[in-house]
């Protein structure tokens, strides 16, 4: 009796386990690792342009048509981006909100699309509320930093600016609200899972793109030349790399070779040097955007210049003297602007750590088995295939201002006493008077 038993569930044993080899693996669908997130799910990088470009390069091998449609594409943002800092500050700071709502887009559609067959409710809505609620409040306290007193003689935007900080905090609760209403008790993980999702998205592309926007506000030269460094550097890294490059540096990114690395690196430290002499010669570049009182508008000319813009004398290493003394030089001290400093840290961070932006990007998309985040660009792929090393560039340049550049601005400081009520401001100018006078630089 017990041995019919056995052979009866060994023989159901045997029916269940042909019966799941033969079912579809909804499970597996449902796990990013088993998503094919290529094809029509997610948009790819393509190299279909016009009709007259396709036919125009349809002869040539696949390797040299990729190369050219990637040349003149790279052609047409260069020079789209020096027509945009030709129109100044407002026009940047745009550029930088569309590029952020585009990348944000395709790091959030990969989300939607994993999780596409839980039909998570207003998943999209939230994640785009969230991103309102994030640009309003960074890219409201860098305005209101900069011109606030312009803003607070507006009657309408005054409320705005003096109760900035209360109103984005009351549109993150409601965000926080709303997605708890939206809680649906099967799907609990995977909610929390996109929400989570979300805000590194916004802490990814939103946070930074934020610092970058303070660097253009800074002067347009920190915003060039670390913008610029970069793709100096993923061009020459990409010249290098296709007709030198043999030895893989990356598994991450098997096309990634040590020649196209050493070679861009090499090559943007000299653009480093060289662009960084010619763009301190223009006060458009190095004088920052920022409200004059005395104006009554917004200024980009600054008398003095910024002390890093203008020669300084240094003193000469003890042992650069003693070599000097060998041959009868009696040169002990030199003269240079301190910026070219800054920009050889710049030049070696696009060089050596801003390409670890795009193989953390690369290891993001093998995770989810795409090639690129969009098909934007032909050659290039989405925005978020071309910005990823900007956004860790830039943070590095708004980090590196904060530390060793930024000093106390009067200007400024002048905006944030005329924003004070004329009775603290008359309380400011006695206490600052008597400070003066006791430390002998006001006369009685």
């Amino acid at each position: 009796m017990s041995t019919v038993r056995q052979r009866i569930s060994d023989n159901a044993d045997k029916a269940e386990t042909e019966d799941n080899k033969n079912a579809p693996k909804e499970e597996e669908e449902e796990t990013p690792e088993g998503l094919d997130l290529s094809g029509s799910l997610l948009p790819q990088a393509t190299d279909q342009t016009s009709e007259v470009l396709d036919s125009a390069l349809k002869t040539l091998p696949p390797r040299w048509r990729n190369w050219i449609v990637r040349g003149i594409f790279s052609l047409v943002m260069i020079f789209s981006f020096f027509f945009l800092i030709y129109l100044g500050p407002l026009a940047l700071m745009l550029l930088i909100l569309v590029i952020q709502l585009k990348c944000f887009n395709e790091i959030i559609t990969i989300g939607y699309v994993v999780y596409r067959s839980h039909d998570l409710p207003w998943f999209r809505t939230l994640s785009w509320y969230f991103l309102f609620a994030s640009d309003y409040f960074l890219y409201g306290e860098n305005i209101i930093d900069r011109f606030g007193l312009l803003l607070s003689r507006d009657d309408f935007l005054e409320p705005f600016v003096k109760y900035h900080r209360f109103i984005s905090m009351c549109l993150y609760m409601a965000g926080l609200m709303g997605f708890v209403f939206s809680l649906v008790k099967k799907h609990y993980l995977q909610q929390f899972t996109l929400f989570g999702w979300t805000h590194v998205t916004l802490l990814i592309v939103v946070t930074q793109s934020h610092f970058i926007t303070n660097n253009i506000f800074e002067g347009l030269i920190w915003f060039f030349m670390s913008t610029s460094l970069i793709i100096c550097n993923d061009i020459w890294a990409y010249i290098f790399g296709f007709f030198f490059g043999k030895t893989p540096l990356i598994k991450l990114s098997p096309k990634k070779t040590w020649e196209g690395f050493i070679g861009g690196a090499f090559a943007t430290l000299i653009y480093g040097i060289i662009g960084s002499y010619i763009l301190m010669q223009y006060d458009y570049f190095v004088c920052p955007a920022e409200y004059s009182p005395e104006l009554g508008s917004v200024s980009m000319q600054c008398d003095p210049r910024p002390r890093v813009f203008t020669l300084q004398e240094y003193n000469l290493p003890q042992t650069i003297k003693n070599i000097f003394f060998l041959f009868g030089i009696p040169k002990t001290t030199y003269w240079t602007y301190p910026f070219f400093f800054h920009c050889i840290v710049f030049s070696l961070f696009a060089s050596v750590i801003g390409p670890f932006g795009g193989f953390f990007a690369s290891g993001f998309k093998r995770a989810f088995k795409i090639k690129d985040f969009g098909d934007t660009i032909p050659g290039h792929g989405g925005l978020m295939d071309r910005f990823d090393c900007q956004l860790l560039m830039g943070t590095f340049v708004y980090v590196y201002i904060l530390c060793f550049i930024r000093a106390p601005n009067p200007n400024k400081l002048l905006q944030h006493v005329m924003m004070l009520k004329p009775e603290e401001q008359l309380d400011f100018y006695t206490k600052l008077t008597d400070e003066l006078m006791k430390r002998g630089i006001l006369g009685q």
